[in-house]
């Protein structure tokens, strides 16, 4: 895992998208990508302190 701030910016903006207002439909797509996000977040300050 990169600990580059800019390339850790730029994995959570692809992952979020153009912020819109979600359908009921959208949600779960909403969910799963902000978990997604969340994920990078984490493993990125797992290798900070780790490294």
């Amino acid at each position: 895992m990169s600990t580059d701030p800019e390339q850790i910016r730029a994995q959570v903006a692809e992952l979020l998208g153009e912020p819109t207002e979600p359908t009921a439909a959208d949600l779960d797509a909403v969910a799963a990508r902000l978990d997604e996000a969340h994920d990078v977040l984490v493993r990125a300050l797992e290798s900070v302190e780790k490294g």
